[in-house]
């Protein structure tokens, strides 16, 4: 790894790093908050999976969420959103290519060679981050809009890999919207059969039970969002966790609409929610 930038955030360490990613076949940047117990001992870790069109570093100067993590003793690492560099492919819409990885792996050209995000996140930056920082196997995920969506079938698919999940404004379903429409056509084919398992409510529908271990489930939703009706209908998701009991909590935020300041009123309220689990 090669650090790119450090600064000394409320007692603990705000860094940037890139790193050659084998899953992705490029060179792939981070930004983690090490908070200020980190220099006494491990601490758990948070991953944040960012929106469309965002990288690595909007959540981090944005969402103020460093002040509650150094209390809370977490570590929050943020990913880019998608592979880079010149030999990637791209699209020239703000919905496809990169920025907009949306957290799966592709198979169908020419995306597959790089876009292999669901491994990226799920896999090979937890085994990088606990190789190299001192942080413990604890991990919680949480993410917003279409790293809502990848925090959402993340968590779902590794429970108990992640001990708990949370998102703003998920895109909860992308088989029931144009954006998830186009982003699954374009990486995975016309097979929507292949898409259920990056869907949300899709896998919500298929607990039972018996499993082991459920990730609880916390959102928040904006009913300001330009985006409510179309693209994101938490609706769906909470009637899915409702009819298996799932173990979810929906607030819906009179006035808050899609952007990074409704982050910033509720980020405290999610680290709180995931250090119940992570600690």
């Amino acid at each position: 790894m090669k650090q790119l930038n450090s600064n000394q955030c409320f007692g603990g360490q705000q860094q940037q790093f890139e790193h050659d990613s084998q899953v992705l076949n490029c060179t792939m940047r981070f930004s983690i908050f090490m908070p200020p117990q980190a220099s006494e001992g491990k601490v758990p870790v948070l991953y944040w999976l960012s929106g469309l069109t965002c990288t690595d570093e909007n959540f981090v100067q944005k969402a103020g969420a460093q002040r509650m993590a150094a209390e809370l003793g977490i570590a929050i690492v943020a990913p880019d959103t998608s592979p880079r560099g010149d030999e990637v492919a791209d699209d020239e819409a703000y919905d496809l290519g990169k920025g907009a990885g949306f957290y799966l792996n592709a198979t169908q050209e020419p995306w597959a060679k790089h876009y292999q995000m669901y491994d990226y996140i799920a896999y090979e930056l937890p085994t990088l981050i606990e190789a190299h920082f001192p942080v413990t196997d604890k991990r919680a995920i949480s993410g917003h809009s279409m790293g809502g969506h990848g925090a959402l079938t993340i968590g779902l698919r590794n429970a108990p890999r992640f001990k708990s999940i949370s998102a703003f404004s998920p895109i909860v379903s992308p088989l029931h919207c144009p954006w998830g429409h186009k982003a699954l056509t374009a990486y995975l084919g016309d097979d929507q059969a292949l898409w259920v398992k990056y869907d949300a409510v899709e896998l919500m529908k298929k607990i039972k039970g018996n499993e082991a271990y459920l990730p609880p489930i916390k959102v928040d939703q904006g009913l300001a969002d330009n985006f409510l009706q179309e693209q994101l209908k938490p609706q769906l998701l909470e009637n899915a966790a409702n009819d298996v009991n799932y173990p979810f909590e929906i607030n819906l935020r009179d006035g808050y609409d899609h952007s990074y300041f409704f982050i910033a009123s509720f980020i405290d309220e999610h680290l709180k929610f995931h250090a119940q689990y992570l600690k």
